[in-house]
């Protein structure tokens, strides 16, 4: 039921890098918009935002200062009662709004603290929370002596960047000066991106990541994500399983390290995304995102449980306490399509899945004429996705290929000088 008595502010839900929002957030916003009014703070006009919110005010939702000027604006004519933020881009001014209203959610420390490798390291190394060593540097030969100390190989990533941009593997010293100028170059909307750069121990085994909710401090993991990559040296997410009933939501060495992490990082109320390595040497956290997952994760979560992320997230934010009862149990999977060279779209079609079982979505992420680059030109380039369910990974992972040999890419190489 909507709450007559106020309205949520979203900011966020269109930031994708100009790229079509609505496959990636609608189920978030369609989710806040059956608990309450929603008032969109956006970059542009709404287009299929309209259908769910009651106002909209477009301005540059990567300045804190215009964000809460807005937002105090909008509270002389209407009670504001939270506000929500599922993206990297415009997580400080969020936070800086949550401030003024004086709202439960992420502060504006608590946000720094997760995206900014360097504090995030720093407070989670003094609570004790096991992590890869690591160390800063601004110059690849920082790097190079750095990674003297720590033994190759090693990972240079931006202190401040999400989605893997500018994540690079360096196996030895004659790779670091072309990985340094990768790692320097990457950058995302509104996020600052400080001139010295994490370098840290490569971490065996595979890697996960676990989307969760923290309502009065305390930490309930909600969906695992078993994510595969691209090739080396880069990080490229290329797919996903969830699983209902996944082990390690109920491991209780990883969950008491969540907890102790969220707190480490001053985590009362909101939703977020945490990766981890399964080492041989026991579970440790890669970094803690103060937002809900990328990728559709949350979404397979939906699918695969019943548990409604979207209602968390807006709950956690506006003092109610979430329901967390999960109501199926199945096994969702997501593969995504992605260049294998720099070229622009002409077309993206798919043939009828007909007696192909388990086929849930297939979807076009990019209009015609997007020009799409591999890595390192791009990190997160995808002209399509498709999603299937199945009783375990294995089968999961049959449907997807069966779902992939449906879509057909029509493109023209890009010449580049």
């Amino acid at each position: 039921m909507t709450d007559t008595d106020g309205i949520l502010l979203v900011i966020g839900i269109g930031s994708q890098k100009d790229r079509d929002s609505r496959p990636y957030r609608e189920y978030l916003l369609s989710a806040a918009a059956q608990r309450f009014k929603l008032w969109l703070f956006d970059s542009d006009e709404p287009t299929w935002q309209s259908e769910y919110v009651v106002g909209a005010t477009a301005l540059n939702c990567y300045d804190p200062e215009a964000v809460v000027q807005a937002a105090r604006d909008l509270a002389e004519e209407h009670r504001l009662i939270g506000m929500f933020c599922p993206d990297e881009g415009t997580l400080l001014s969020a936070a800086h709004v949550t401030e003024m209203l004086g709202v439960p959610g992420m502060s504006v420390d608590t946000v720094l603290g997760c995206r900014d490798k360097k504090l995030s390291r720093a407070r989670l190394t003094a609570a004790g929370v096991r992590q890869p060593q690591f160390a800063t540097v601004r110059s690849a030969e920082e790097a190079l002596a750095a990674a003297e100390r720590l033994e190759y190989p090693v990972v240079l990533k931006p202190r401040t960047l999400g989605s893997s941009l500018g994540v690079v593997k360096v196996s030895g010293p004659q790779e670091m000066a072309e990985a340094f100028e990768i790692t320097t170059s990457a950058v995302y909307p509104g996020v600052h991106v400080p001139d010295d750069y994490i370098i840290e121990q490569y971490l065996d085994g595979p890697e996960v990541s676990i989307d969760g909710a923290v309502f009065e401090g305390a930490y309930t993991p909600l969906f695992v994500g078993r994510k595969q990559l691209g090739g080396e040296p880069y990080f490229v997410e290329t797919g996903h399983f969830v699983s209902a009933g996944d082990p390690l939501l109920t491991d209780p060495e990883i969950v008491d390290m969540l907890q102790q992490a969220h707190a480490a990082l001053g985590i009362t109320h909101g939703t977020t995304h945490t990766e981890i390595k399964l080492t041989s040497r026991g579970p440790v956290i890669v970094e803690v995102n103060g937002r809900l997952g990328g990728d559709l994760i949350p979404y397979l979560g939906k699918l695969a449980t019943g548990i409604d992320p979207g209602l968390i997230a807006v709950d956690v934010v506006t003092g109610r306490r979430p329901e967390f009862a999960q109501t199926h149990a199945k096994t969702l999977g997501i593969r995504f399509l992605g260049p294998q060279e720099d070229l622009r779209v002409r077309s993206i079609t798919f043939d009828d899945p007909g007696a192909l079982e388990g086929i849930v979505q297939m979807v076009a992420a990019v209009p015609p004429g997007a020009e799409l680059r591999v890595p390192p030109g791009d990190f997160v380039a995808r002209y399509a996705f498709v999603v299937a369910e199945g009783a375990d990974e294995d089968e999961c992972a049959k449907r997807l290929d069966a779902a992939e040999s449906l879509v057909h890419l029509e493109y023209e190489p890009l010449v580049t000088s």
